[in-house]
């Protein structure tokens, strides 16, 4: 996508957060953790147990991808933003081999929100895009999904893989936002040590098959002086979702509230930034939850596998 086609509206700053009750909770983190409570809101089949924590080690960014996954592995769990500065970050989602190809249609037909990176073997749990990992267990935490309702979200899925589970590895933003501080551009939720806000919108993707469902967003609020450089460092990463989708006033998606996230943390803006929307790899589940599949297993929201893939191998330009 060319960054002139970025949609660019006036509109709402984003909203500043609230605080919200914590109490602990799943395998030991690096950091305090919050599971939100039983609340209504539009759509609380997504939400699950987002959790605002971040890996509390200064040091996560200089640790190699491998490390990264033996920390995983060994118990560790949080958000991935800022760790293994340079490497490919990656979203995932497994399904039954004969919805395999109804997903692999999805992503084709939406690039933006589902750009593949790799796809496994029936029943693989392994990729060429990091030597030795194991997909069952080296993200911090996955989502387990039964007929489109999240039932669980274990730590390792060694238990619930399947012999016919075809795995998609789809491109992260979090991989672009070393281009983006490298050009000077804030990145507010690692300045505030969250994770990044996330959002269903109420534009619908093309269907594929017997999968369907809306598009989700990550946002990060802007100051004007760096829009340019935010847009056009994106742009040149288009396997990692590219530019953005839009700027600007948050209805323009069907967003009411930034302040209240589907998936990660609110962050506090700066009084003059923007809200800058990029498409999302969370998309594939809005889809799982849309068309109710028998079965998949999916990261967590902002938990995402590290590859060993480099940045730079993504660059167009």
């Amino acid at each position: 996508m060319n960054p002139a086609d970025t949609t660019v509206t006036a509109g709402r700053r984003p909203s500043r957060p609230d605080g919200r009750p914590s109490r602990p909770g799943g395998r030991p983190t690096a950091a305090a953790s919050d599971r939100p409570a039983p609340a209504t809101n539009r759509r609380p089949a997504l939400r699950g147990a987002d959790r605002p924590v971040l890996l509390a080690d200064e040091h996560a960014h200089a640790w190699s991808p491998g490390a990264a996954r033996r920390r995983f592995r060994d118990g560790l769990t949080g958000p991935t933003a800022g760790v293994a500065a340079g490497h490919t970050q990656a979203n995932l989602i497994a399904v039954p081999a004969d919805w395999a190809y109804d997903m692999l249609l999805f992503c084709q037909r939406n690039p933006k929100p589902c750009p593949v990176l790799d796809v496994t073997d029936a029943g693989c749990a392994t990729t060429v895009l990091a030597e030795g990992a194991d997909l069952r267990t080296d993200l911090p935490r996955y989502r387990v999904w039964r007929d489109g309702e999240l039932v669980d979200e274990p730590t390792d899925v060694t238990g619930h893989w399947r012999a016919d589970l075809v795995a998609f590895l789809i491109g992260c933003s979090f991989t672009f936002e070393w281009a983006l501080a490298s050009a000077g551009v804030p990145i507010r939720h690692l300045e505030q040590g969250r994770n990044v806000p996330m959002y269903v919108t109420d534009r619908q993707c093309r269907p594929a098959g017997r999968l369907r469902g809306p598009m989700v967003v990550s946002m990060r609020p802007v100051p004007p002086e760096h829009l340019s450089a935010a847009i056009r460092e994106s742009s040149l990463l288009p396997a990692v979702h590219g530019s953005p989708v839009h700027c600007g006033d948050p209805a323009g998606l069907g967003i009411a509230d930034l302040g209240r996230p589907d998936f990660g943390d609110p962050v506090t803006a700066g009084p003059d930034d923007i809200p800058v929307f990029w498409a999302c790899g969370v998309t594939p589940q809005a889809a799982v939850t849309a068309s109710r599949p028998p079965f998949a297993i999916t990261h967590a929201p902002g938990q995402m596998f590290l590859t060993d893939a480099r940045d730079e191998q993504y660059r167009v330009a």
